[in-house]
């Protein structure tokens, strides 16, 4: 498939409008028009990985296009965020391609249908690959009463889940990332390491618990959250979610607009980020690198850095479902 003939015609249309068009699109898209890479197998979150790169959350929320997904060669899915109850998410436009520099701002607002309807959707599919789901919180959800969505969410998709992953590290909810700090993070990954083992014990089936960090927390803050992640048990880490700064794309026209930067410009904090966290936490935690992983070598670079198993996304959209394939001939680890 020659993505590059494609992009132009996408690049034209709003871009919120040019990703419902795309999913919409893969859904009557053979298999067969999108090389599938070769096994290069990692052993991670109690799973068999064919390789070790997946989709990363944001691209599928309300898991509906698991199935055409699954044609273009990831090694597992990332749906979500998922929230409780259904939002419609922040004001548009929310989505801002910077192609000078391969990258997206959002300020999506965990918009999605709710956790119901997601699962609904998840068993309609016929997925049978790796499945992460991605929860969030509701945006009128008060920060103390945070725990409530987060543990409401997590016993409507353990039956449904490969891995579950926590999302406190979104920039575009009002306050969440204060969910990282002190007490709430002390008191969240608490209480959910605490009810994943009591859903462990009553579906007789342990479901990993992944927590995603923001990388535009201090190297040292980053150790303590690492540190805590470890001593409470939990299973995984992705480093990174988007980020608030802007450098590297100072000098664009969109640079202002809110919301969380990535895709190329996030790859060395990113990758710096999973560096800080293998130190402390070494192999009692999965790590699972993101961040303007667009090639190869920045793949290469996340490995290297302490990283396990690797999630794309912004890369997607500038390099087109081929990158899936580039990425794990271009890869050596083990």
């Amino acid at each position: 498939m020659n993505y590059s003939l494609i992009r132009p015609l996408l690049f034209r249309l709003d871009a919120e409008k040019a990703h419902n068009a795309t999913l919409k699109a893969l859904l009557f898209l053979p298999k067969s028009l999108f090389k599938q890479p070769k096994s290069k197998p990692v052993n991670a979150l109690g799973h068999i990985f064919n390789h070790p790169v997946g989709l990363a959350a944001g691209l599928d929320k309300n898991a509906q296009h698991l199935d055409a997904l699954a044609g273009l060669g990831f090694s597992f899915i990332e749906v979500g965020t998922v929230t409780p109850r259904p939002q419609l998410g922040n004001q548009k436009p929310r989505l801002f391609r910077l192609p000078e520099a391969h990258a997206i701002i959002n300020r999506m607002g965990f918009n999605n249908h709710g956790v119901e309807q997601l699962v609904a959707n998840i068993e309609r599919s016929r997925f049978d690959g790796i499945l992460g789901i991605n929860i969030g919180k509701n945006k009128d959800t008060p920060l103390d009463k945070s725990l409530d969505d987060y543990a409401l969410c997590l016993k409507k998709v353990y039956p449904h889940a490969s891995y579950v992953t926590v999302n406190i590290s979104s920039p575009n909810t009002p306050d969440l990332r204060k969910l990282q700090h002190g007490e709430y993070f002390n008191q969240l990954v608490s209480e959910l390491r605490t009810e994943q083992l009591i859903l462990a014990d009553k579906h007789q089936r342990y479901v990993p618990l992944v927590i995603k960090l923001s990388p535009d927390e201090t190297d040292e803050q980053l150790k303590i959250m690492a540190d805590v992640i470890v001593s409470n048990g939990i299973d995984g880490i992705i480093a990174t979610n988007t980020t608030c700064s802007r450098a590297g794309v100072e000098m664009s026209p969109l640079a202002k607009e809110a919301g969380g930067l990535s895709g190329a410009p996030l790859a060395e904090r990113a990758t710096d980020c999973v560096k800080v966290i293998n130190e402390v936490v070494g192999k009692d935690v999965t790590i699972i690198a993101a961040g303007g992983i667009d090639s190869p070598k920045v793949a290469q670079d996340k490995l290297d850095a302490g990283a396990t198993l690797l999630q794309v996304y912004t890369g997607l959209i500038y390099k087109g479902p081929g990158l899936v394939f580039d990425l794990v001939e271009g890869l050596s680890f083990g």
